[in-house]
Order: C-alpha cells, then sequence, then structure tokens
C-alpha cells in the first residue's frame, strides 16, 4: 500500500483483500467488547471543507476505539485553499498529528495535501470519489454473498464521485458494473480509461434503469444533486425522476439483490421508503462498514507512524 490513501487504485487487489481481513477482525473485536488500542497515542486531523455525519462520527470513534484521538477541524478552522495554503496546512498538521483526513471540495487539494504532509493522508471525499465509501460499500457486499465472484453490480443515477470509486474498484477487483443515468451525467473519462487499461471488469453505461438491474447483485443509487450542485436541483429532479428506485423497478432485479445507498438519503426522490426500509436493503450494514473498513486503513497506514 501507498503512504496514503487518495483512492481505491492506491491498492492492489491482495492488498484490498488484506484490509478486508483486518476489517473482520476489527469489528469482530468490537461486537465482543475486546480492547484494541492499536494507535494509542496517536492522533488523526480531519478537515472537513464539507460537512458529514457518518464521516465524521465513523472516523472519530473508529480513532476512539483504536485507542487514539480525532481532532475535528470545520470550514470555519480551515479555509483550505483560500485562507491559507494548501501545503502549509499539510506541513503544519503532520507536525502535530500522526494522519490527516481530508473531506474536501476539489481533489487536486487532496493531492497537494498528500504531496507535502509527512504523515499518511486518507480522502474522506473529494468532487471526483469518495474511497473509503466504496470500500465499505464492497466489504458489506462480501459480507452478505459471502464472494466476489461474478458479481454485478447496477448504479442508478448520477456518474458522480461514488460512481467513480466504483469504476475505481474494478481496475482492481472483477465485476460487471453498469451505470443507469440520464444522458450528459456520465462517469470521469479519466476513471473509465485507468478501468479499461486494466481489462479484468466490464463497465457499461446504459440510460435504461430496468436494463440496468436486470441481473444485477447489487442496486446502488444516490442522492440526484451532491453538495454544492444544490442550483441544479430543480433541474435534476425532472431529469433523475425516471430512475428512482422503487419498487416497479426492484421488481425487475434478482429476488436476492442488495439495494445499497451511501446516505444521505432523500427519501422519495432517488429511493422509496418501501425500499430503503426493505428485505432488499443493506444500506445500515453498509453505514456501518464505513467505520470498520476505515479503521483497518489507519491501522494499516498509521501503525508504523
Amino acid at each position: 500500500m501507498k503512504e496514503d490513501f487518495i483512492a481505491i487504485t492506491d491498492m492492489s487487489r491482495d492488498e484490498i483483500m488484506k484490509t478486508f481481513e483486518l476489517t473482520k477482525v476489527l469489528k469482530e473485536e468490537v461486537r465482543n467488547n475486546i480492547p484494541h488500542h492499536r494507535l494509542e497515542g496517536h492522533s488523526l486531523a480531519m478537515i472537513f471543507a464539507k460537512p458529514s455525519a457518518r464521516t465524521r462520527v465513523s472516523f472519530e470513534t473508529g480513532m476512539f476505539q483504536l485507542g487514539g484521538h480525532a481532532l475535528y477541524l470545520s470550514p470555519n478552522d480551515i479555509g483550505i485553499g483560500k485562507r491559507e495554503a494548501v501545503k502549509d496546512i499539510a506541513r503544519v498538521l503532520s507536525r502535530y498529528n500522526n494522519g490527516i483526513m481530508a473531506r474536501l471540495f476539489e481533489h487536486k487539494h487532496m493531492i497537494e495535501l498528500a504531496e507535502n504532509a509527512s504523515v499518511p493522508v486518507i480522502n474522506g471525499l473529494t468532487d471526483y470519489n469518495h474511497p473509503c465509501q466504496v470500500m465499505a460499500d464492497i466489504f458489506t457486499v462480501l459480507e452478505h454473498r459471502g464472494n466476489l465472484k461474478d458479481l454485478k453490480v447496477a448504479f442508478i443515477g448520477d456518474g458522480n464521485n461514488v460512481v467513480n470509486s466504483w469504476i475505481n474498484l474494478a481496475a482492481r477487483l472483477p465485476m460487471h458494473f453498469v451505470l443507469a443515468s440520464p444522458s450528459g451525467y456520465d462517469p470521469s473519462p479519466r476513471a473509465l480509461a485507468n478501468a479499461e487499461e486494466a481489462g479484468i471488469s466490464k463497465i457499461e453505461i446504459v440510460h435504461d434503469p430496468r436494463e440496468a438491474v436486470n441481473g444485477a447483485d447489487v442496486i446502488y443509487t444516490d442522492v440526484w444533486a451532491s453538495m454544492g450542485q444544490e442550483e441544479e436541483k430543480e433541474k435534476r429532479m425532472k431529469v433523475f425522476m425516471p430512475f428512482q428506485v422503487n419498487a416497479g423497478l426492484m421488481a425487475n432485479a434478482k429476488d436476492d439483490c442488495l439495494v445499497m445507498h451511501c446516505l444521505p438519503a432523500h427519501r422519495g426522490e432517488e429511493i422509496t421508503d418501501e425500499v430503503i426500509d426493505g428485505p432488499h436493503s443493506v444500506v445500515f450494514d453498509e453505514a456501518e462498514n464505513r467505520m470498520h473498513v476505515q479503521k483497518a486503513i489507519m491501522v494499516q497506514l498509521m501503525e508504523k507512524n
């Protein structure tokens, strides 16, 4: 593994699976009240340009369970790339802490942060990707299916940062990944090119959600307007409504398919109550696993620092 975790492609296939082996151990230890203070005396600086309940709670609680301390830095504390140069923040926080987690808007700021920090940097989200989320997603699929063989994942909605991380994952683990989105809402060409070059997965972009979910093992959706796209919400509501994950769409899916959502969900928009609270949903398992997977990533990166 590289010294930072900026994208899923920073890990090899073997490193991803080793991360999941450690995740399983850490999760079992929590369930059995077994202390695992692997990062005792360590501190994690958490930079939030974008707020998030799950990212903050999962990293902060995870560091506590590992015996360390997490320091929350709000958008008002650090105006990253505005009030202070990214490289200066990276250098200063590296003097104080054993690791940095950042949840930012611009991916270029994440890259600059990692280039200038002398401690591991973990990507908590950027406008380009969301690697910790998709690591938790695929770990959840592994838990429920028992294996990742012949996996078909259908993502219904916008070709956003979560989709880009799924495509990055498809460059490391073989799968059939289908994005069903309206025309013009495609994922990153760079992510697609990398996955195509890896040549181990089948990736499709279609415009019919019913076609996408046919035979799918996982049906995934996300909000139609991400943070920073609020001015587009009215337009997106009209364009994406045919892509709602509802009972009608589920009728075209496999009987044992899993339904996933990275949260927060806009119930009644991209997904209905009937589906997110229904028998196929593993949404809250997936949310819990954010913490366990992130703990494994932090241990692997920070235990030696």
